[in-house]
């Protein structure tokens, strides 16, 4: 093969591969959900002078940044199992931006003495449902777990 014809056979070889390589990189980005991560879950019970707290704190991000993150908290021994659908329709956490992609999440539900009395005992789940602005969703239906004890 004579060097005219292999030389711009390379760079056309070359060319064709950035540009496969450059939409591959587009369609990852653009087809980017939502991540949560740090989450955590704490169950403070009440007394006599204090509410208690069902609390779930979590770290949202996406390229697109966040929309918002909605929560149920419910009893293993329940069997709920929440889907997707069933939490767009949920309690949403507060959202603080931690920057253009990145935002701390926290939901709070106070707890009073009489409700702490009728809670179920041991493990309660928390399903979360995260919604970047593009629309682009996490559903977790296990994001965190906690056991409240007697």
């Amino acid at each position: 093969m004579s060097k005219r014809v292999l030389v711009p056979s390379l760079i056309g070889a070359v060319a064709i591969g950035a540009v496969a390589a450059g939409s591959f990189a587009m369609a990852s980005a653009a087809d980017s959900k939502p991540v949560l991560k740090d989450g955590s879950v704490r169950y403070t019970a009440p007394t006599d002078t204090v509410a208690g707290m069902f609390t779930f704190t979590a770290k949202v991000s996406d390229d697109s940044g966040v929309r918002g993150l909605k929560v149920i908290a419910w009893p293993a021994s329940s069997k709920l199992d929440p889907t997707e659908a069933e939490l767009r329709e949920v309690d949403d956490a507060t959202c603080r931006s931690l920057s253009d992609e990145t935002s701390r999440c926290t939901y709070r539900l106070t707890v009073t003495k009489k409700e702490a009395a009728e809670l179920d005992r041991g493990t309660w789940h928390i399903s979360a449902l995260a919604t970047a602005e593009d629309g682009d969703t996490l559903f977790l239906p296990h994001a965190a777990s906690v056991d409240i004890s007697g």
